[in-house]
C-alpha cells in the first residue's frame, strides 16, 4: 500500500486490479474490424504519461488508486498538494513509478513500457 502525507493527513493507494479496471476505463480505441467495439488503454496511457513527468496524470493515477480508501482525497486537495513549493513533486514521481513497478496488477505494463523507452534511446 503506498501512502502519502498531505497537509498532516495520511492518504492509501493501491495500485491493484480495482485500480487497473477503473484507470483502463479513462482511453479506448477502437478495435480494427470490429465496430462499436474498444480496447480500453488507460492503464498504458496514464502510466507513459507519469513516466514522462506529466502531472494531470500523476493527479489521475493518485485520484484513481484512492478510491474506496479512506480518508479519501479530492482532486483539488491533490492540485493545492502538486502546487505548495513544499511538495518534492520529483520524489512523489519517483515514489509512485517504484510503486507501479512493484504492484502485481501493474508491474508487467510498467516492465514492458519502460523497455519501450530504453530502445528508443538506444536508437537515439
Amino acid at each position: 500500500m503506498f501512502e502519502l502525507t498531505i497537509n498532516e493527513k495520511v492518504y492509501q493507494f493501491h495500485f491493484g486490479m480495482g485500480f487497473m479496471r477503473e484507470i483502463n476505463k479513462k482511453v479506448g480505441v477502437p478495435v480494427d474490424g470490429l465496430p462499436d467495439v474498444k480496447n480500453n488503454i488507460g492503464l498504458q496511457y496514464m502510466v507513459a504519461g507519469v513516466i514522462d513527468g506529466d502531472l494531470e496524470a500523476l493527479v489521475e493515477v493518485l485520484e484513481v488508486a484512492n478510491k474506496g480508501k479512506t480518508p479519501r482525497i479530492t482532486r483539488d486537495q491533490l492540485d493545492s498538494f502538486i502546487d505548495d513549493e513544499n511538495t518534492d513533486i520529483e520524489s512523489v514521481f519517483e515514489n509512485v513509478i517504484d510503486f507501479l513497478k512493484s504492484a502485481n496488477a501493474t508491474k508487467k505494463t510498467m516492465k514492458t513500457l519502460l523497455e519501450a523507452i530504453e530502445a528508443e534511446k538506444a536508437k537515439q
